[in-house]
């Protein structure tokens, strides 16, 4: 029989979850993960969810590491929940704490790992709430900072979901006693060289000896600051819509008539739309005074993490971690899709009279390779080319011409018989692949979110 306080706990999980019914716990073999897994796996129990998995992320920073994984190995098959375990490396860059960089590493193997519509579960409590808004605090935080995490919010594929965060640290042990339950601990937890270590052993216990609901008034705190963001992202969503194009680009003109503190709240909405890090008022300054307004000639970047903001065309852009490219990619089955490597879409061949079906595709009408010819893809293409119907052109005026950003143009899909360059999909035909009656042609489909660029080139080429 379930006690008060259990039924307690599983009525404020159940109700944080509520709309929720796939489930991946991020466990760590801790106390408060091995409490959220035991309530989480009652509502399994009771049919108020359809599936719950649990996944170790192993960081690998400790000894006991492997310890930890083994654990919750155990502990997730004695109480019959799919688990999995999932190593990850962990880069310290400077300026950026370890434990920053073992978060990073942990969110993106987390978000590789959540299925769409799956409802990601962490179990950050009231504590860390508080010790969370404090740390901010120490940074010089806006509102945004000081909202601390939400208890709900967008993740990956699906969503990031906290239902113990108005639950105390104390209240969750005192189940865990109750209940029998074992966890780990992590000796790292009592070192002060961490920031959120020394609060919590420093800090905090006097503070809350003064004030006994400290906590819960800093977790008020936190509410009201992220309704007031909120209630700014519904305001100002309208107007930065306005601001932006079909690739997500800013306008700049747009900004420059806003005051200096919409402009800033406008820049920040944007990064995060995009999920690209969200800049501090230091690197917003210079997003606008060096990026923004820098002369006409110029070709600015700001580092953003591993993102960067670019101007183009009194546009800035939002550029994501570019991954490395190989020097060539045989397409060897030409009845098949293609994958291109580095995230650049899909390319296949379909008759030329059937219509594009979405609007990042773009095509270019082709002749076939002869037979023995090699057909690859390569990147990028700089110098002249001669086009079907044009003549020589250089690149660089094409690519000018069509309003391709210098960012990308190393990245455009080049199709190549042998060594000679066919057509970058959307963009033009050269001589050497231009269709004629002794052999058969086909449209050339490159499905991309680099497509858009392409799209009134795509028009003409067909």
């Amino acid at each position: 029989m379930r006690s008060g306080v259990s039924l307690e706990l599983q009525q404020i999980v159940a109700q944080a979850l509520r709309g929720a019914t796939r489930l991946l716990l991020a466990l760590s073999g801790g106390l408060d993960s091995c409490v959220l897994l035991q309530l989480l796996q009652q509502l399994l129990e009771t049919q108020q969810l359809q599936s719950l998995r649990a996944v170790h992320v192993h960081h690998g920073l400790s000894p006991q590491a492997d310890e930890w994984a083994t654990f919750c190995q155990s502990y997730c098959h004695t109480v019959g929940v799919a688990y999995q375990c999932v190593p990850v490396f962990v880069i310290q860059r400077s300026r950026h704490s370890l434990e920053a960089a073992a978060r990073t590493a942990r969110y993106a193997a987390l978000a590789q790992l959540l299925d769409r519509g799956e409802t990601l579960v962490t179990a950050h409590h009231r504590d860390d709430q508080c010790e969370t808004l404090l740390l901010a605090l120490k940074r010089g935080s806006g509102p945004a900072g000081l909202a601390a995490m939400p208890q709900c919010q967008p993740f990956a594929a699906g969503v990031l979901c906290r239902p113990l965060l108005s639950v105390s640290r104390v209240r969750l042990h005192a189940y865990a006693q109750q209940q029998g339950l074992q966890w780990v601990e992590d000796a790292s937890n009592q070192l002060l060289q961490f920031d959120r270590n020394f609060l919590r052993h420093r800090i905090l216990p006097p503070v809350v000896g003064r004030w006994p609901h400290f906590a819960e008034a800093t977790l008020r705190s936190a509410q009201l600051c992220g309704e007031q963001e909120q209630l700014l992202d519904e305001l100002l969503q309208p107007l930065l819509q306005q601001c932006l194009d079909q690739h997500g680009a800013l306008a700049i003109e747009a900004l420059a008539h806003c005051s200096d503190a919409k402009r800033q709240a406008l820049l920040r909405r944007w990064c995060r739309q995009l999920g690209a890090p969200v800049p501090s008022r230091q690197q917003l300054l210079q997003l606008w005074s060096q990026i923004a307004l820098s002369s006409q000639d110029a070709n600015p970047q700001l580092q953003l993490g591993h993102w960067q903001v670019r101007r183009y065309r009194q546009r800035l852009y939002l550029v994501a971690p570019l991954a490395p490219l190989p020097a060539l990619c045989v397409w060897q089955d030409l009845e098949s899709t293609l994958s291109l490597p580095a995230g650049l879409g899909r390319v296949w061949l379909q008759s030329s009279d059937l219509p594009l079906l979405a609007t990042e595709q773009v095509a270019s009408w082709i002749r076939l390779p002869d037979l023995g010819q090699r057909v690859s893809w390569r990147f990028g293409l700089s110098g002249r080319v001669r086009i079907t119907g044009r003549g020589s052109r250089p690149l660089k005026k094409i690519y000018q011409e069509q309003g391709i950003p210098p960012w990308l143009r190393p990245r455009l899909p080049v199709l190549y018989y042998d060594d000679v360059a066919v057509t970058i999909p959307g963009l033009f035909v050269t001589e050497a692949g231009a269709p004629h009656p002794v052999n058969p042609a086909n449209s050339l489909i490159w499905q991309s979110d680099m497509a858009p660029f392409l799209c009134r080139a795509s028009r003409e080429t067909l």
